[in-house]
Order: structure tokens, then sequence, then C-alpha cells
């Protein structure tokens, strides 16, 4: 079976931290989010994978290649401009000759795809969501259906009490190939702001198939973060191959070195080639090569790859210090500060 997988985005609401990395390269465990999306695409067969490219692509297309060290074979679709989501798999019209499932490179899931794609079949739909109980549906677009699952209208972000469905839409997408009949070429078309409301609105036959399984949109510092933790809590099952095991609640990558006196509170993921002193960490994510010295503290953060935290510096609740920053015991950061890529602060 064929897929896409929609890896174009810029990822504006997670700067700094996509400052100079695309949202698909963003760790989730250690490994890209990207890589455990072919990994789950691999392991429900669906081997012919697409992915649109358009914000920093040389890094996506330089670590995957032809996707052959993942399970799948993998072709990329670079757009001069964005073409919005529906737009992009328009641009691929000659590739998707069959049932094909679309799926964001950004996302956290463990979603079983062969379930929804026979739900589909069944259903005898042309285009089929994955939808999952939600319960505040302001941060997400939620799906309104009838009984027997069909779509018969959309909310977008709607107020708890204005919100006429709990169940959001995951960006999880299967379609037939004659939706694309329905998409205009070479134009910004998404799916959905302009094809789903079209779908209901023509009374197509358009399903909602109903997940319980685990998923996460990556879209904001604090889910981002908590995202990293479920995985070391085995919230989520992932497929990515040598994915190193989570212990005591530590995830660690590759030739890191964590000073025995240093102290790990809580649930904490640790990327490759770190260096952690006589520091305190607690409920924290680290990007790959960050530096922390003896006495410094970090509570509850995500912290970019290269960054220096040197002795004594303070990194309090919810911050985020973009990539190749510098941090000193004079900084100063306020909870829940951001601070772009490469700033100095001492």
């Amino acid at each position: 079976m064929k897929g896409m997988v929609l890896a174009a985005g810029v990822g504006s609401r997670l700067d700094p931290l996509t400052a100079f990395t695309p949202k698909p390269m963003v760790p989730l465990g250690n490994r890209p989010a990207m890589e455990h999306i072919l990994a789950l695409l691999a392991r429900h067969n669906i081997t012919e994978v697409a992915a649109n490219l358009w914000y920093l692509p040389e890094q996506i297309k330089n670590y995957f290649a032809d996707g052959s060290g993942y399970g799948v074979r993998l072709y990329y679709s670079e757009e001069r401009e964005l073409l919005g989501t529906a737009g992009g798999v328009r641009k691929l019209a000659d590739f998707f000759d069959q049932t094909f499932l679309v799926i964001a490179g950004d996302a956290l899931t463990d979603i079983n795809l062969s379930d929804l794609v026979a739900f589909h079949r069944a259903k005898g739909a042309l285009a089929t969501i994955a939808v999952k109980p939600v319960d505040d549906p302001t941060h997400y677009g939620v799906v309104v259906t009838d009984e027997s699952g069909r779509i018969k209208g959309f909310q977008e972000k709607p107020k708890p009490s204005e919100a006429l469905s709990l169940t959001a839409n995951t960006g999880i997408y299967v379609f037939e190939p004659e939706i694309l009949k329905l998409i205009p070429a070479d134009t910004f078309y998404d799916f959905g702001r302009e094809l789903f409301p079209r779908l209901v609105a023509e009374q197509a036959p358009f399903y909602a198939f109903e997940t319980r399984a685990y998923w996460c949109d990556i879209g904001t510092h604090q889910v981002y973060r908590q995202a990293n933790l479920d995985i070391v809590q085995g919230l989520v099952h992932l497929y990515t191959s040598g994915m190193p095991e989570a212990e005591d609640g530590l995830l660690v990558g590759a030739d890191s070195t964590i000073d025995p006196e240093a102290e790990l509170i809580g649930v904490n993921t640790v990327g490759n080639k770190c260096v952690i002193e006589q520091a305190y960490l607690r409920n924290s994510v680290l990007w790959d090569e960050v530096k922390i010295g003896a006495g410094a503290q970090v509570e509850e953060a995500v912290i970019g790859s290269g960054v220096r935290l040197r002795e004594g510096a303070m990194v309090p609740a919810g911050c985020v210090i973009g990539a190749g920053s510098i941090i000193g015991p004079g900084a100063d950061l306020q909870p829940g500060e951001i601070v772009p890529a490469r700033t100095v602060r001492e």
C-alpha cells in the first residue's frame, strides 16, 4: 500500500526549536519524529511512501535517503511554494493510483493503521479521518458524525460550551485516488478548510474512524515536552528499530555521560553526546550535544542541541532554550521564557 508523510511545514509554534531543524526532524525519544512515523507505516505494510518537503529539505533527505534503512521506499516531492496539505498530495496524483494513507510527519502515535484502512474499505468510503476523543476541544479541529460514523460537519477549535463534538481530527487520513479530482492542481489547498467541507456539502461517502490509541500533535512546547516524557513512561508503543531502553524514568542517547552525583528527578530524556556534570535535572528534555555544568538546575524545560549551561546556571519551569545558546549563572531566566537560538546570556 502507498502512503504520504506531510513534511513540508515550518513548525513555527515550536520555534526556536525549529529555527534550524525542520519539524519532522525534531527528536522524540532521541529519534526524529518522522522516523517513528515511517516505522509505523512499515509495521502496517505501507511501504511505498512519498514525503513533501519545503523547509530545510536537505536535512530530511540526507537523514532518510531512499528510506530503505527504515523499511520503506521513500520518494520526495519538493515544493517551491507551499501547496497546503491537500495541494501537496495533489502534486503527486500520478503516484497515488490506489487506496492511500496520509499522515503528518510530526505526530506521535501508535494507531493501528491496518484497522483504519479496513474500516475505510468496509464503509466504501471516498475519504476517512482517524479521530480521537479529547477532554478539551479548544486546541483541535473536531469532527461531527452521525451514528454510522458518517461525517456531518466540523468545528475548528470551538469553545467547550459551543463544541458539538469531543472527537479530534488526528490528521491521519485514508483516501481513494478519485479524491484527487476534487483538488485543484498547482494551488494552495487545505484538507480541513477546503476539501473536507466540500465533501460534507456534497454528501460524499466520508467517514470517521475513532481510535483510542495514543496520539498527540507536537505543536506546542508543552505538548512536545510531554510527548517525550510519555515515551519514557511507555505510554506509546514505538516500532522504531534500535531504540534505547528507558530505565528509572530516564532515556539516554548514545555517547552521553552523566556524573554519578548528578541528580535526575522524575522523567527525563537526554540526547546523544551530552555531558551532565553534578547538576539537577527534573522532567526535562535535552537534545544532542548539550553540556550542563556542575551546580546547574533545570526544571521542566526543553534544551536545544549544542546548548551550554554554565556552572550554576538556573533554567526554571517551562523554559525553552534554542540551539547553540550559552546560559550562565547570571542569566536570570523567567519561568516559561523562550530563549532564541544562539543566544548568550551569562
